[in-house]
């Protein structure tokens, strides 16, 4: 038998948990498509997020940063009419800021990879949690990726939804101890 962290019981669930959960990612698009998708999530399932996660592509232009940045009223007026995606005026208002927020950070440090990845030294943080229980909602470096963030505009970024964003994009890797994907993911450097 397969054993996998506890979270991960629904085939969605299951799908995503042993082919990207904590996957170092080095794309920008890629990453910037988890922040707005974490954001999304704040006071939600993640299950709730990733059923919807087709839906999001298509409503949000595949995470083109370039072409949600300009979103003008009847642009958000559309989302919020969207039954496929969180109908929130504020999560939807600020995937429009974020967007806007990661241009002037990719600009400034030549990708969003090299801004973000810094607050783990660029490499991803092996740590070894012996139950789901241990991980902690976050951390010294997501309370400081957080703040760093809101200080640069972006919204939706509070110090937990930054830890889930760090591992969902393998900036840690909080497989617990009995998981087959901790191993597979320690020190590898596959990235996506």
């Amino acid at each position: 038998m397969i054993r996998r962290c506890s979270w991960a019981r629904q085939e969605l669930d299951v799908d995503y948990h042993d082919t990207e959960w904590g996957v170092p990612v080095h794309d920008d698009r890629l990453l910037f498509e988890f922040l707005i998708l974490e954001g999304a999530q704040a006071g939600l399932s993640w299950s709730t997020i990733l059923r919807k996660r087709e839906n999001y592509r298509k409503a949000f232009d595949d995470f083109d940063a370039e072409l949600v940045a300009h979103y003008g009223p009847e642009k958000i007026a559309e989302l919020l009419a969207n039954e496929g995606i969180v109908r929130n005026r504020l999560k939807v208002s600020s995937a429009v800021a974020n967007a806007q927020a990661y241009l002037k950070v990719r600009d400034e440090f030549g990708s969003f990879d090299t801004f973000i990845w810094r607050f783990v030294g660029g490499k991803p943080k092996q740590n070894r949690w012996a139950r789901a229980a241990n991980v902690p909602a976050h951390t010294a470096e997501s309370d400081a990726m957080s703040r760093e963030l809101i200080g640069r505009g972006f919204g939706f970024v509070g110090s937990t939804i930054c830890y889930a964003f760090m591992q969902a994009v393998g900036m840690v890797n909080d497989h617990t101890m009995d998981c087959f994907r901790r191993a597979e993911l320690s020190g590898r450097a596959k990235t996506r």
